[in-house]
């Protein structure tokens, strides 16, 4: 009877800590996975309207669930990014006085372009289209 009683007793406690375990996995998994959320597939968006911006200028927009930038060149052509930086997500933001996108998180630079040319952004931003439709300047995500 002495070895029915210690298996009974080591599967006790072997079920125990495997359910104490889990009680603390599970909650550390939720945290590090990202939500599951309905992402909203927009495919264009009203960044502003016409006039809105001045050579040499950005404006942050919305894009669906994701953040956009709308940059008047200083030759006053329309450009958009995505405003998501390819290093760790930060948001980006056109510098007038270096004429680039900048990230301050740490000082990752674009140029007009959207492609990375300093600091730690392994990879360009997105493109997105721009055109001008009656008076509304109209993003467009490139197919």
């Amino acid at each position: 009877m002495d070895t029915s009683r210690r298996t009974f007793l080591n599967w006790v406690i072997g079920a125990s800590g495997l359910g104490l375990a889990g009680s603390m996995l599970y909650p550390l998994f939720k945290y590090l996975s990202p939500p599951r959320g309905a992402e909203q597939s927009v495919s264009s968006v009203v960044a502003a309207h016409a006039g809105e911006l001045k050579p040499n200028s950005g404006k942050i927009f919305k894009f669906g669930s994701r953040a956009g930038l709308l940059v008047m060149t200083p030759a006053g052509q329309y450009k958009a990014f995505s405003a998501t930086c390819t290093h760790l997500n930060c948001i980006v933001q056109y510098r007038e006085d270096m004429q680039h996108i900048w990230c301050a998180c740490h000082n990752g630079q674009y140029d007009l372009q959207g492609k990375n040319i300093a600091g730690p952004p392994p990879r360009p931003l997105e493109e997105y289209d721009v055109q001008v439709k009656d008076g509304d300047i109209v993003v467009l995500r490139r197919a």
